[in-house]
């Protein structure tokens, strides 16, 4: 099984950014956590805080992989284009966030991802990479 995690804008500061929301640990030392619980399973990191980057991602993982778990973060709540990028691909996707937005400000409440996704999971802090990726395990 091969799976692309895609992390979008300001998910690179994890464990420096608003730790009472997100939490202490960097993204790179999860993700590594990840690698370890999962090995049968080849998962590979991307991110980027410019949209047109995420969705050029997409397109290129889009065809060939088993799924993609994508936090496209702010550009959730904003991304036309990233929704457009989804539907335009074969692979599966799983919107993932680490908080609760419903829980959160007005804005974070509407996504332009959910009507694409296979799924969402959102609100189990680092841990709802985890969840995406057993999704995809059966």
């Amino acid at each position: 099984m091969k799976l692309m995690i895609i992390n979008g804008p300001n998910l690179n500061l994890l464990g420096k950014r608003e730790p009472e929301v997100y939490g202490n640990t960097t993204f790179e030392d999860y993700f590594g956590k990840l690698k370890q619980k999962f090995p049968k399973v080849q998962l590979e990191y991307y991110q980027s805080n410019i949209e047109g980057e995420l969705i050029q991602k997409i397109q290129e993982v889009g065809f060939d992989y088993d799924g993609i778990i994508l936090n496209a973060a702010a550009y959730t709540h904003t991304s036309v284009g990233i929704g457009d990028a989804i539907k335009a691909v074969t692979t599966p996707v799983i919107e993932v966030h680490i908080s609760n937005t419903h829980q959160r400000e007005e804005y974070r409440h509407v996504s332009y991802i959910s009507p694409v996704a296979k799924g969402v999971i959102l609100g189990f802090g680092l841990q709802s990479y985890d969840l995406a990726i057993q999704s995809f395990l059966g």
